[in-house]
């Protein structure tokens, strides 16, 4: 039975997470969950208290793929630069998970933005580790302006539809920060 139980829960976290990035976090009732999830009620409260509980299960599945992802590739600007790609290209891509969860859940200390924040940590962290191997000064100023330059280019690829564009746009940008930023080297 026990790998039944972690089937059913992967399967509610894997059901929720096409719905929510579907259709939005808040838009999506556990009752749909569960109905498109084939599982009871008591199955999925067995696994999840509450639905911001899955929320987090689903941010949290979010994050280790994209560390995941990171882990697995070369850090220079080819891999960042294809998590990028992979973000906003993918089909229904509806915006940053992590970005549209802080919009659903303003609360600053709901466990749904801890989450959000160990997220932003991370990539700021990534980028900082890949910066200073490019030897730029000032590393992490430069991490957070990456950051800030890729959550603008996930609206951007969702709201303009042209998620490629978007892409060789950041790329540009960020060789431009990268080399200002390194003295023009």
């Amino acid at each position: 039975m026990p790998a039944t139980r972690g089937r059913a829960r992967d399967d509610i976290v894997t059901t929720a997470s096409a719905l929510f990035t579907a259709h939005g976090i808040r838009a999506v009732s556990a009752d749909r969950i569960i109905a498109e999830a084939d599982v009871s009620k008591v199955t999925f409260y067995r696994h999840f208290a509450a639905k911001d509980d899955l929320v987090v299960a689903y941010l949290q599945r979010e994050l280790a793929r994209l560390q995941d992802y990171v882990a697995t590739h070369e850090p220079d600007a080819t891999a960042m630069l294809a998590l990028f790609r992979d973000q906003m290209c993918g089909p229904g891509f509806r915006g940053c998970p992590f970005m549209n969860a802080a919009a659903e859940y303003p609360d600053p200390t709901h466990p749904v933005r801890a989450v959000v924040t160990d997220f932003r940590k991370w990539m700021v962290g990534e980028f900082t580790t890949w910066a200073e191997s490019r030897g730029v000064p000032e590393p992490e100023r430069v991490a957070r302006t990456i950051m800030m330059l890729r959550d603008g280019a996930l609206v951007d690829g969702y709201m303009s539809g042209e998620p490629e564009r978007v892409v060789q746009e950041l790329t540009a940008g960020i060789e431009a920060l990268v080399k200002s930023s390194a003295g023009g080297r």
